[in-house]
């Protein structure tokens, strides 16, 4: 759970408590108190600084706090009572220690946890901050029975968390107790507060026997702890003894009485559900249950809902798009020798724009002036004088006509618009007059943005915060906004042209219907930080994105429902910490979202739905050195033969190079008709500035992308699935003793059959055919007893082979089986992976070379499949080695016949 912003106080008690449902933990902010479920977060407004927590054992919506204004408060989700005013006082049993040992403080000693009237405890050293974990008897607190040394600290949490058990063990007589180390977690951040999950939540399907809440200086992290067993139906009751449920054995007054009861056991069982998602009874409907929250970004009042962090969303649907890889063209499509380019555009503007035939960028040259290059001509451009466009004052925003690739529109910061014409084939000769000029802005301009179905139809953004609309037809002001407090970081038009966006300086989000009001129709929270925003129309036109910065500067995304803007952000998903803001393109066919800043190297890249998670995140593509800008050019630029569903002009110090977003497919000689749906033309006005004006609406027509000579992949043939491997039992499979008898035989006759010696009865000649009849009498008996004594000792001979043969395949299928069960990988799964055939040390090798350098991270990959890659390498060097052992302990020509 991420942005949670724990308290820095350091506390003598608990920072972060848990039930089975709830998680409350103190925050930076002195007097407030956080707490989380499933669907919504609260916020108690306490009057001081928390100093301790903990849930009720028997009722999980019930939460007692203690706060250095010395009152106890007892919290739930619909009731909070104050108890009178009264002297908190904190009671430690006196332990006499030696010297090295203190008590005095009672932050330095804590509790761990009480068995059988044995406690465990943990100490610190006064002077080495050593440390140290004690067992204590109950009843003889003279000196400890055990310590165990966990190392030094500077006072707070180590990295690691070490789960121990005590145990005992035979010495001079006696039984000892010791402890046994069972797991050592390493952290991959410092820990604020450390809370246990009651016993009743854990995953009992999964082998969970405990799981702990680490809090750090920004998340709330899960650590699980897992027995390694057979998950499934199977309960394993060795695992999970009955624990302490949660009805109370009595009340307090009958504990004051001197009653003493235990509280009764409940058995766990695999298909308990302790926490639900279908509502609360404490009152929590009126919280919008339809929602579900995971982020805590943000202090919210009352029972607002929290926005859902995508990247906390382990479950549900997963992205088409979740391996698009990124990749820079060949160099021969760079426009290269790039000089004097002004890299210090206004944060409003987006540093360079193109449209499908050519590309414009600002010069540091006095007079703003801005170079035009033709994307047909790539190549390195002259050192000599280029021609250029001269707008004689510096450029604030500039962008090109969609309707008419010849007309680039400059705002500048004298609060002047020009429109300029680029005659055919590009720029030969300076420009200096523009075709037009737009007056009417008394301050600097932010940007300026076309209508999406009225040709000669503009808006623009002003210092003197007012939001004008254009008629280039005319060049007359038409319309002019009003409503803004602050500066304007962004506006949109919605995808059916009916309605304009902004997103401004005082953190609030505007809808705007120009024909209908000079104000705006709707309202609604925007981003806290005030460093920059952006926002587009996603999904249709029914949620607004808005990229920004939150109260501690770091860049968010959040969606908004466009019908209900005054409700705020439904989800949101954090990216990193930049000064520069997320400039985001949408492709309505795909609902592809990329985004990055000037001075980035990374572009992020996610896919919308209109249900949780909302945001997929998809692989991303990085660069070698920061880009100046990111431009991405329209829909027809891209090669869908090469299944390419978006290009993009990435500007650096000195070159223009495209990049290319492909989808990874297998039958690229099928047209890719899921994720190439009919594209709009949207280079074709649908109407003019007067008629949309006068409230005529309109919207594009659309075309298929498809090419004449490729069909739909849905229309591809269905292949039968092949199985690139034959399963184990093929390998394992063992042959019946009629088989090998029938085998010995044909082996035996053929080896007769092969002799060039002549037989017995060949050399006897001249003899009678009494006499011949009784030597061949004797041949065939001392024959027939030399067969039957050669068959008897080959067939003792192959037994026992095969007897050999079979324990060695026991022993290495064992073995195998508790390889895989360690390595948590099978054998065909690692042979899948590196693409093997027949287990050889060089061809693992040579594939395993060749499958973790093309995954490396800088070349597009993820740490993830090179996990996966280096697993799958030590999963097949183990099977090697079992086999090699196993082929070692069998006779020499067994050896040979295994081999």
């Amino acid at each position: 759970i991420p942005a949670v912003r724990p308290g820095s106080f350091t506390s003598q008690g608990s920072s972060i408590k848990s039930s089975c449902q709830l998680v409350a933990f103190t925050t930076e902010q002195a007097g407030i108190l956080r707490i989380l479920c499933l669907y919504l977060k609260l916020s108690f407004y306490l009057s001081d600084q928390v100093t301790d927590l903990d849930f009720s054992p028997f009722d999980d919506d019930l939460l007692v706090t203690c706060s250095a204004d010395e009152t106890v408060r007892l919290l739930s989700l619909n009731l909070s009572i104050q108890l009178p005013k009264m002297n908190i006082k904190m009671a430690f049993h006196a332990i006499k220690t030696d010297s090295k040992y203190t008590t005095q403080q009672p932050s330095l000693l804590q509790v761990v946890c009480k068995s059988q009237g044995k406690i465990k405890v943990r100490l610190f050293r006064t002077f080495m901050r050593q440390q140290e974990m004690r067992l204590w008897d109950g009843r003889k607190l003279s000196s400890s029975l055990a310590s165990l040394s966990l190392g030094t600290s500077n006072g707070q949490e180590p990295p690691s968390a070490m789960c121990v058990c005590p145990s005992s063990c035979q010495h001079d007589g006696k039984q000892k107790p010791l402890f046994v180390t069972v797991s050592d977690c390493l952290m991959e951040m410092s820990t604020r507060g450390v809370a246990m999950v009651p016993k009743l939540a854990v995953d009992v399907g999964s082998c969970e026997v405990m799981r702990v809440l680490q809090l750090t200086d920004g998340f709330i992290v899960p650590v699980s702890y897992h027995v390694p067993r057979k998950a499934g139906q199977d309960f394993h009751s060795d695992l999970y003894p009955d624990t302490a449920g949660q009805a109370a054995a009595m009340k307090a007054e009958e504990w004051w009485s001197g009653e003493n009861r235990q509280v009764s056991l409940r058995t766990l069982s695999s298909d308990q559900q302790l926490v639900s998602s279908s509502g609360r009874s404490s009152g929590s409907s009126s919280a919008a249950p339809s929602r579900s929250p995971s982020s805590t970004s943000g202090l919210s009042s009352g029972c607002q809902p929290s926005p859902v962090n995508a990247r906390s969303v382990h479950s549900g649907p997963s992205s088409k798009f979740r391996h698009l890889q990124g990749s820079v063209l060949h160099r021969d499509t760079h426009i290269t020798n790039l000089r004097g380019l002004h890299l210090t555009t206004p944060g409003e503007c987006d540093g360079f724009c193109a449209n499908g035939q050519r590309v414009a960028v600002p010069l540091a040259i006095a007079g703003g002036q801005i170079a035009v290059f033709e994307l047909s001509q790539p190549g390195k451009l002259p050192d000599a004088f280029m021609p250029t466009i001269q707008n004689s004052v510096n450029v604030a925003d500039f962008c090109w006509d969609p309707f008419d690739p010849h007309r680039l529109v400059v705002a500048g910061d004298d609060a002047k618009i020009r429109v300029w014409k680029v005659p055919e084939g590009g720029l030969t000769d300076t420009l200096t007059e523009p075709e037009c000029v737009l007056q009417g802005h008394t301050e600097k301009i932010y940007t300026i943005k076309f209508h999406p179905y009225a040709r000669d139809l503009l808006a623009s953004s002003s210092y003197d915060l007012s939001v004008r609309l254009w008629d280039l037809q005319t060049g007359q002001e038409v319309k002019k906004l009003k409503g803004h407090l602050d500066q304007i970081f962004g506006m949109a038009w919605s995808p059916d042209g009916k309605q304009l966006a902004t997103v401004c300086k005082d953190g609030k989000i505007r809808v705007y219907d120009p024909r209908r009001s000079d104000e705006p129709v709707q309202e609604g929270p925007g981003p806290e930080g005030h460093r920059g925003a952006r926002l587009v129309w996603v999904l249709g036109g029914k949620f607004l994105l808005v990229s920004g910065f939150d109260s501690r500067s770091e860049r968010q995304l959040y969606l908004v429902p466009s019908d209900c803007v005054k409700s705020g952000s439904i989800a949101c998903a954090p990216a990193d910490v930049s000064p520069s803001t997320l400039i985001p393109f949408h492709d309505p066919d795909t609902n592809l979202i990329l985004l990055t800043g000037k001075g980035d190297t990374r572009v992020y890249v996610f896919e919308i739905v209109p249900e949780e998670p909302y945001f997929m995140e998809c692989s991303s593509f990085n660069s070698s050195e920061p880009h100046k800008g990111f431009c991405f050019l329209p829909k027809t630029s891209c090669d869908v033969r090469d299944v390419e569903v978006a290009r993009a002009l990435r500007l650096s110090k000195s070159s223009i190079e495209p990049v290319a977003f492909k989808v990874p497919r297998v039958k690229k000689e099928f047209f890719q008709d899921d994720v190439f749906p009919d594209s709009a033309v949207w280079w074709e006005s649908s109407l003019s500035a007067a008629s949309w004006l006068s409230g005529s609406n309109s919207q594009h027509r659309k075309i298929s992308l498809r090419p004449t000579d490729m069909a739909p992949v849905s229309e591809a043939p269905k292949e039968a699935p092949v199985r690139k491997y034959l399963p184990s039992s093929v390998y394992l499979e063992e042959k019946t003793d009629e088989q090998k008898k029938e085998e010995l035989l044909s082996a035996m006759v053929a080896k007769l059959g092969n002799l060039d010696n002549p037989l017995p009865q060949e050399s006897y000649e001249g003899v009678d055919e009494e006499e011949w009849a009784k030597y061949l009498a004797q041949i065939i008996v001392v024959g027939m007893q030399v067969v039957g004594r050669a068959f008897a000792r080959a067939l003792r001979q192959e037994f026992a082979a095969s007897q050999a043969a079979a324990e060695a395949r026991g022993r290495a299928g064992a073995q195998s089986a508790a390889a895989s069960s360690l390595s948590g990988m099978t054998l065909q799964e690692a042979q899948q992976i590196l693409n093997i055939g027949t287990l050889t040390p060089e061809e693992i090798q040579k594939n395993y070379e060749h499958l973790f350098k093309v995954n490396d991270k800088s070349a597009g990959g993820s740490f993830y499949l090179q996990s996966k890659v280096v697993r799958a390498k030590e999963r097949l060097e183990e099977e090697l080695s079992i086999q090699k052992q196993n082929t070692q302990d069998l006779p020499p020509q067994d050896q040979q016949r295994q081999t």
